[in-house]
């Protein structure tokens, strides 16, 4: 199947590629179906491209590649609501705000996006109990690639 975007070209994919999003993605809670596409021109982000809306893609990026010790809890529930049955079904990847300007490049942290790839579902969740910030310049440390 091809998606022909406003921003992004035309994007190919199969059905074996949709996530599904139950509850949409905050922002966007009437959009259920994405799927995740590497930008071809860095290697760095991902989009996370709605099907049911071609204007709608969300720029995406590790957040392994900023802090290496990046880490939250998932509780029991919500891993049940996921179907994760071992860490390797998990996928993660945080919202990028871009900017002209390379230092004001953000990545928010506080709002991680959880895919479960074994089952093409997944979920953009709030971390109330941590202290990441939502605006972490992207380029601060070191970039691993």
């Amino acid at each position: 199947m091809k998606l022909n975007t406003k921003c992004h070209g035309i994007l190919e994919y199969s059905e074996k590629d949709i996530i599904v999003f139950k509850k949409g993605i905050p922002g966007f809670e009437h959009l259920k179906r994405f799927i995740l596409v590497p930008t071809e021109e860095n290697n760095l982000f991902y989009i996370l491209h709605s099907i049911e809306d071609s204007n709608i893609g969300i720029i995406a990026a590790s957040p392994f590649n900023v802090l290496r010790n990046y880490e939250f809890e998932l509780n029991e529930d919500k891993a049940a609501e996921l179907k994760i049955e071992s860490m390797e079904d998990i996928f993660i990847l945080n919202t990028v705000t871009l900017n002209s300007v390379l230092e004001n490049i953000t990545i928010n942290l506080k709002a991680p996006i959880v895919i479960n790839i074994k089952e093409n579902i997944g979920e953009q969740l709030i971390l109330d109990k941590v202290e990441y910030p939502i605006k972490y310049p992207l380029f601060k440390g070191e970039v691993s690639c």
